[in-house]
């Protein structure tokens, strides 16, 4: 009994290894809190230093400075602090296990327990490939979140170099390439090689260029993006640490998901966005139906943006009701002629400036003609040197700012795509000028929330706005003239206490006035490229790329101007109406010439017997798509259960979760069945609840585009010929039937469709 009581409790391989990570993170931990307190202590006393005279007052603040400094940073580490290890061996009885993380750590015997990452010792964690393992046995990625261990993920390079106890503790992927590699026969050793020299050369692709990475189900795609991620900024650390990388994903849970991959990737280089959030402020998640998506994400979308910015650039008829411009002021009744405001506007016109630029020469030259039509109303003398200062007082009467906001309005992007969805009259106009006759379907309530496919459109129209710059660049000349006199005021103290330009210190009248300047708090790359619409990234990821419509390509390629970009899709998993069927068509505009594809075509995810039915489907969906070849044999084969309604769905889940034991089921519906489904199973997780476990229930219910780039034990398609119906159905089909690794039901109410034969009887 004994014996049998040890074995049902013994833990499993990841609760041993994370058990053993646990303790090393631990007493990283616990340093890190007695080399902060030291810290902290240093700081005290640094303040409570007695010292008279200039001299000791600057000795005094560049020692609190430095120790601020160093707290600053420690503080900084807390979320984060280790995410790798390496296992090095030197030979048969002789490894290390080096461990990587945010920040290096000694212990109180100067021995070291942590690497900084941009130490040259951590470089194995991120050059390492399958073909040039630099030395390494085992690469382990840890997630770790408020100091516990919840997660690894293991890739071997030499599963030979590892200990029996170490093998039965891999984890992750590493566990399936590693049974793979021990397979009896030599095919499993030509695929697991197969798979390695493919990764491969994602990972070292040049930093130049458009990389496509073409690879369908279970081909480990987006974790070889990632993995290229992170051999780029170690690589190009320069170019990328100062402009950052974007990762741009489907959806936020699966930002969420794939941002567990590679911990080290998210802190300070790296903007992980989806489509709907590449707009600062803007959040999107919901989505338009299928044929607005299309048209918003057409390329014709351009010239209806142009017509829309060009519609607030109006006449005083079409703006006021009267040709002239007629203007209530102090003064009287002020008429600056039709003919004038049309030569103003042409002008303006031409300048071929941004709207909001251009605004500027439109109101001053305007507010001269309102001056001189002030001084004839008054019968006074006008010279051009007193124009200007009238204008500029007649700006601040209330009328005279609403006529010319009425002419040529300061917009914001927001501003212009509202206001034009609520008016139908101006959505018909500005059709009729940009030749798409169907503007109207984008008619909404003003309230109505941004939606993915906004969000491109909300971007090209900044483009065309732009803004006036003028209070920005007055203010910049303002903290540029208060910095000069702090530094002047900083070199005299130097001068006086004889500390000038002292070498040991570092010491100059630039930093010295630096230290004593409130500057808020230090913002990442990160930080500051996130907020900044216009920020130009040294790299950017686009993952389940083929959902990109045309529109939002174009959102992308502003953000990357160097057109430096690893692409990871598959067109045969295509959902949206408005994505993509083809590598080239879309992106060679952007980068003639420059658009290399790799293919994945390695499925060591998927069971065979499973991928024999989305093969089927395959057919349908790409016929000219090569069928990744799977080499799992192992799972249940895939069947079919007819349901009567959905009431049936509980006890179909109970029964798959009895099979799966602690395995994550998912349950993949058509959109039009989502609502039914999802009160079928009001248990059941759903994204979009903004936590990090969201996706993390033993069950959860999702669209076909949800579920993209996802992976569970074990999947129940609900209501296949709804899929099918979709617009690009059987895609959707094809993405359901291949979340599945280890167990697949299809639940069905009509007859069976024609492309799941195979599961029939």
């Amino acid at each position: 009994m004994d014996s049998c009581q040890s074995d049902s409790s013994a833990p499993s391989p990841e609760e041993a290894a994370i058990a053993v990570e646990q303790a090393r993170v631990s007493v990283m931990y616990e340093r890190l809190d007695t080399l902060r307190a030291q810290t902290e202590q240093r700081l005290i006393d640094a303040h409570l230093q007695e010292r008279s005279g200039y001299a000791a007052i600057v000795e005094r603040e560049t020692r609190s400075y430095e120790h601020a400094r160093r707290r600053a940073q420690l503080s900084s580490v807390e979320e984060g602090l280790c995410f790798g290890r390496i296992d090095i061996s030197y030979g048969p009885d002789d490894t290390e296990a080096r461990y990587v993380g945010r920040i290096g750590l000694r212990d109180t015997e100067h021995d070291t327990i942590l690497v900084d990452w941009r130490a040259p010792a951590a470089r194995p964690f991120y050059a390492a490939t399958p073909s040039d393992p630099e030395g390494i046995t085992r690469r382990r990625h840890l997630r770790v979140r408020s100091r516990r261990v919840f997660g690894l993920d293991d890739e071997v390079f030499d599963a030979d170099g590892l200990s029996e106890g170490d093998r039965r503790q891999l984890v992750g992927e590493a566990a399936l390439l590693a049974s793979l590699h021990r397979g009896r026969t030599g095919r499993m050793a030509d695929i697991v090689a197969t798979i390695q020299a493919e990764q491969d050369r994602v990972i070292r692709a040049q930093l130049a260029g458009v990389l496509v990475v073409q690879g369908g189900p279970g081909t480990g795609k987006t974790v070889a993006a990632l993995h290229r991620a992170a051999y780029l900024l170690y690589t190009h650390r320069r170019i990328l640490e100062r402009r950052g990388v974007l990762v741009v994903g489907p959806n936020p849970a699966f930002l969420r998901y794939v941002g567990n991959v590679l911990p080290s990737l998210g802190e300070t280089d790296v903007v992980m966005r989806t489509v709907g959030e590449l707009f600062p402020g803007v959040e999107a998640t919901a989505r338009d139906r299928h044929a607005t998506a299309v048209l918003k994400g057409s390329p014709r979308m351009v010239d209806f943006v142009g017509a829309a910015v060009r519609d607030r650039q109006r006449s005083p008829l079409r703006a006021l009701g009267e040709a002239d411009l007629r203007v209530e002021t102090d003064a009287g009744t002020l008429v600056v002629p039709a003919d004038v405001c049309a030569h103003v506007l042409e002008t303006t016109r031409n300048l071929k400036l941004p709207h909001n630029t251009a605004r500027k020469y439109l109101v001053n030259t305007l507010l001269t003609e309102l001056a001189r039509a002030e001084s004839q109303l008054l019968g006074r003398p006008a010279t051009e040197e007193d124009l200007p200062h009238t204008g500029a007082r007649l700006w601040h009467e209330a009328p005279v700012q609403q006529a010319l906001d009425a002419l040529w309005p300061d917009l914001t992007p927001q501003r212009v795509l509202r206001d034009l969805y609520a008016d139908p009259e101006a959505l018909a106009l500005v059709g009729a000028e940009a030749g798409v006759a169907e503007a109207g379907s984008m008619a909404r309530h003003p309230e109505a929330p941004w939606t993915v496919e906004d969000v491109p459109l909300l971007d090209e129209v900044a483009e065309l706005l732009g803004q006036d710059d003028s209070l920005l660049r007055a203010r910049q000349r303002q903290l540029d003239t208060e910095r000069e006199e702090e530094v002047r005021y900083a070199q005299g103290v130097l001068d006086f206490t004889g500390l000038t330009e002292d070498p040991a210190e570092g010491l100059d009248a630039v930093t010295l006035a630096a230290r004593h300047r409130d500057s808020g708090p230090n913002l990442t790359t990160a930080d500051r490229a996130g907020a900044d619409r216009t920020w130009s990234y040294g790299h950017v990821i686009v993952d389940e790329a083929q959902e990109l419509s045309p529109m939002a390509w174009r959102a992308v390629m502003r953000r990357v101007p160097t057109r430096s970009l690893t692409v990871v899709g598959d067109v045969a998993q295509t959902g949206s109406a408005a994505g993509t069927s083809s590598w080239q068509g879309s992106l060679e505009e952007y980068a003639p010439g420059k658009v290399h594809v790799e293919h994945l075509r390695v499925n060591y995810r998927t069971p065979a017997p499973i991928m024999a039915v989305a093969a089927d489907v395959l057919r349908e969906a790409a016929p000219g798509q090569q069928i990744p070849e799977s080499v799992r044999e192992e799972g249940e084969p895939p069947r079919a259960v007819r349901l009567t309604g959905l009431g049936g769905l509980p006890a179909l889940v109970d029964e798959e979760r009895a099979a799966v034991g602690e395995g994550r089921i998912a349950v993949v519906t058509s959109d039009a069945s989502l609502s039914e489904t999802s009160a079928a199973l009001p248990g059941a997780g759903r994204p979009g609840t903004g936590t990090d476990d969201e996706l993390g229930d033993t069950v959860v219910v999702l669209t076909a585009t949800e579920s993209k780039g996802l992976e569970f034990d074990s999947v129940i398609v609900v209501r296949p010929e709804e899929l099918l119906a979709q617009p690009r159905g059987a895609n959707d089909l094809y993405v359901a039937l291949t979340r599945a690794t280890k167990r697949l039901t299809v639940a069905h109410e009509a007859d069976l469709p024609g492309l799941l034969k195979r599961l029939e009887g």
